[in-house]
């Protein structure tokens, strides 16, 4: 086996270019959405760098508090070759970044190609479909719901944030890097589930809903669970057209559940188990 030495380099220069990725490129620069095979994102702490490795992702530099240089961040230095590692202490990398880094370190790392929704459906019996969640937060906080409770895939619409967002990277744990999921390319995406089997359950608060617990929804071999944006939910003809309308029973005087929140009980309660 080969050993390679770190290619440690203290920060002396605040405007180095090659330090734009954590300082001064915004998220949409990041993922470059028009090329994006190109495109970076930035995994934080030594946890979730680790998951992303394993996933196969590829560094490009990593951000480290010199105190970890020797502690927590070596095993993952030492795994990466000879990939630059930009080091200072706290106080400059919270100057630099504009937040305090979670444990220390960041990692700068190429962006996965994505496989096709046909492919994700292809074998899976469960699967979480997201349509126009636009706060990151929650798209992490779902996707990690998604991995602990089983299911197989997520689906999300062109609407949704990204789940490489540094946010919902983090919010998820890194479990980003553990299930499949990918965007729907297909406008008339519903059509596309029908197509490849699913039963559609659409999570609603509308009129002529099923509870959560109905037997007609574990009966089903394959089955979708389709979650709305915040406040809104989904769309009227996204719930129109699905197969059933789904409704999580409340007690009097609450009317809904945050979404995230709601996946994690939709899940529990209709995922592979």
């Amino acid at each position: 086996m080969v050993s390679h030495m770190p290619n440690i380099i203290e920060i002396t220069d605040f405007s180095a270019p090659e330090l734009d990725v954590y300082a001064r490129l915004t998220e949409g620069q990041l993922l470059n959405r028009h090329e994006p095979e190109k495109g970076i994102f930035i995994a934080e702490s030594p946890k979730v760098i680790e998951r992303a490795l394993d996933a196969g992702c590829v560094p490009v530099s990593f951000l480290v508090e010199d105190r970890h240089i020797e502690t927590q961040a070596k095993e993952l230095i030492n795994r990466c070759g000879e990939i630059p590692v930009y080091t200072a202490p706290f106080d400059v990398l919270t100057q630099l970044t504009g937040f305090k880094l979670t444990r220390g370190m960041l990692c700068a790392m190429h962006r996965p190609g994505l496989p096709s929704a046909e492919t994700l459906c292809r074998n899976a019996k469960r699967i979480a479909v997201l349509e126009n969640v636009v706060n990151p937060t929650n798209v992490g906080a779902i996707i990690r719901s998604a991995a602990a409770m089983q299911m197989d895939a997520v689906l999300l619409t062109a609407g949704c944030s990204d789940p490489l967002y540094r946010r919902a990277i983090r919010v998820s744990m890194g479990t980003v890097f553990q299930i499949p999921w990918t965007f729907l390319d297909d406008p008339d995406w519903m059509q596309q589930l029908k197509r490849s089997g699913f039963c559609t359950a659409a999570m609603a608060l509308s009129e002529n809903t099923i509870s959560i617990d109905d037997r007609r929804l574990h009966a089903q071999e394959r089955l979708a669970v389709i979650l709305g944006t915040e406040g809104e939910g989904l769309k009227p003809e996204t719930i129109s057209e699905s197969d059933y309308a789904v409704k999580i029973p409340m007690a009097e005087g609450v009317d809904s559940l945050n979404v995230a929140a709601a996946s994690a009980v939709a899940f529990w309660e209709l995922g592979n188990r």
